[in-house]
């Protein structure tokens, strides 16, 4: 374990009203952990790449039971790196750096894009499709959408329109995001998924299985305009899938579960969808937040990273004509963050976790 940085704290940890009281009760334990969400949020996943490697690969294997790990888009990317193997370190890294590597052209197409995503999947993923639906202790659950009207169409202006249509019904009131799409979650069979009562919106589930692993997870990053849509995952309803964050952007789900929610996060909010990001008011249920305790980089750690901020999908704009730009920079966040790693080890190991903790 590196040095621990103490001028100012790396991280920010936010807890639901019941996970306060529980850390008041008792210190937290990697036995206290039964489900972990992964929102979503691109190539912000790299920049809390050291916190994921110290809870999986540090401080959840010291206690080994069975967790649920439910992630939308990068999340479900993040999650499914981490069941493909005994050492989910190393994968973890593999995906910071595959990642990184991607390099986009001016104008590229979404089916280009989506092209690449299958390839990135591939070469991440490609051979270990039995090591995730048979981890000893991990289950897996993907979060999609199903595209319902004008937002099935993958041609750019009937798409366009569709996606106007539900911003300006989502502004109204997000129920109404439910004439444009739906709800799906792929789980692993073993194991029914960790939430209940998705009664806002129309919902399915479907069993994980070799034949939809991949389009499982390709749809569940597939955001509109960026990528193409995946039609017909096999097994599940019919119909043009897309990314779970549209509708799960930040899991604002009701989790049912023992323990604490552990949630490593990219900001200390949880957002509910992803037309809400431009809507402050727009803010994640207290009740079905109640066990969550939240990790994320702090303000001060924010400011010291290059660009003082995580790496995000704007880079690829922002460094257009200087990947290698772009690359450092990403890589300098990608080391920084073993400092995140760091300082929730020593939190939990100390037990000053109840000491930095703030209400949700």
């Amino acid at each position: 374990m590196t040095a621990i940085h103490t001028r100012e704290p790396a991280l920010t940890i936010r807890a639901g009203r019941r996970a306060m009281q529980r850390l008041k009760d008792k210190p937290l334990s990697p036995g206290d952990v039964h489900v972990i969400p992964g929102a979503a949020g691109g190539p912000k996943a790299l920049g809390i790449s050291g916190l994921d490697k110290a809870i999986f690969g540090d401080w959840l294997p010291r206690a080994q039971q069975v967790r649920s790990l439910i992630g939308s888009s990068i999340g479900s990317w993040r999650f499914a790196a981490v069941a493909s193997s005994n050492d989910p370190k190393a994968q973890l890294a593999r995906l910071a750096e595959l990642y990184t590597c991607q390099r986009f052209a001016r104008g590229v197409s979404a089916a280009e894009v989506s092209r690449k995503s299958v390839l990135f999947l591939e070469e991440l993923l490609g051979g270990r499709e039995d090591a995730i639906l048979n981890h000893p202790w991990y289950r897996l659950n993907v979060v999609v959408v199903r595209s319902l009207g004008r937002l099935s169409e993958d041609a750019r202006g009937r798409l366009g329109l569709g996606l106007m249509s539900a911003i300006s019904a989502n502004m109204v009131s997000r129920q109404r995001l439910g004439r444009f799409m739906e709800r799906g979650i792929i789980h692993d069979a073993r194991l029914r998924t960790p939430v209940s009562r998705l009664v806002d919106f129309p919902s399915h589930e479907v069993a994980l299985s070799r034949e939809n692993l991949m389009p499982a997870l390709l749809a569940s990053a597939s955001i509109p305009l960026v990528m193409s849509g995946v039609r017909n995952i096999p097994g599940a309803p019919e119909g043009v899938y897309r990314d779970g964050g549209l509708l799960d952007y930040h899991l604002d789900l009701p989790y049912e579960q023992p323990g604490v929610v552990l949630y490593p996060h990219f900001t200390d909010r949880v957002i509910p969808g992803w037309f809400d990001k431009s809507l402050p008011w727009r803010r994640g249920d207290a009740n079905r937040l109640q066990d969550i305790l939240l990790v994320a980089p702090s303000k001060s750690y924010l400011a010291s990273l290059p660009d003082r901020k995580l790496p995000d999908r704007k880079d690829f704009e922002r460094y257009a004509g200087n990947d290698a730009g772009r690359e450092n920079a990403w890589r300098s966040a990608i080391c920084e963050s073993d400092r995140l790693g760091d300082e929730f080890m020593e939190l939990v190991e100390t037990g000053r976790l109840p000491e930095v903790v703030r209400p949700l």
